[in-house]
């Protein structure tokens, strides 16, 4: 298993720094920061004298090697983003995936399905699809309904129990809420 101390750090951080791709982390890095900046904190504060040389090198140490890492985050967030847009832009998603850290590749894919999904909804906009999709919903009803008139003075129905109808959203949101009808999602 690998052991993290100040100088690998800061070697990790020097080649993520100076390398376009993201850089591959030893197996159980972030695990090993974690034990070595519990190490550096309980030799902090061990009894002592506050002013001995050892107390204070480690304090400065722990505070250098917390600023190391969370540069180095900050970097391979930032490189994390930059594949993203690629992902988005491309459809390739492999590069550097390899690279990450687990919680690091949950994010990328989350970002992705975002930008895909506001992808979508923008080529809905532009298609005018958004507008007639708000407008009209499909329902099932669950009883029989009379003819009525709609927001509009337009007169329509009956509908039978089970059968299925395409009409405006505020009447279909009347008829779901007092339970004559139910919503059919369409992406089924």
């Amino acid at each position: 298993m690998f052991m993290t101390n100040y100088a690998d750090m800061y070697e990790i951080l020097r080649k993520e720094k100076f390398s376009e791709t993201l850089q591959l982390l030893p197996k159980g890095f972030v695990e090993e920061v974690a034990l070595y900046f519990s190490d550096r904190k309980n030799q902090e504060g061990s009894d002592g004298d506050l002013f001995q040389d050892s107390i204070i090198k480690a304090k400065k140490q722990l505070e250098n090697s917390i600023s190391i890492f969370r540069e180095l985050l900050l970097r391979r967030k930032k490189k994390i983003l930059n594949l993203v847009f690629i992902a988005a832009e491309t459809g390739i998603m492999k590069r550097d995936y390899e690279n990450m850290l687990p919680a690091e590749r949950e994010i990328f894919d989350k970002f992705v399905k975002a930008f895909e999904e506001g992808d979508k909804q923008i080529n809905k906009l532009l298609s005018g699809k958004k507008e007639a999709e708000e407008k009209f919903r499909l329902v099932m009803f669950n009883q029989d309904v009379e003819e009525f008139v709609d927001h509009g003075g337009k007169v329509i129905g009956p509908y039978t129990a089970g059968e299925l109808a395409n009409i405006d959203k505020s009447v279909a949101d009347i008829l779901v809420s007092g339970g004559k009808a139910g919503f059919v999602e369409e992406n089924v």
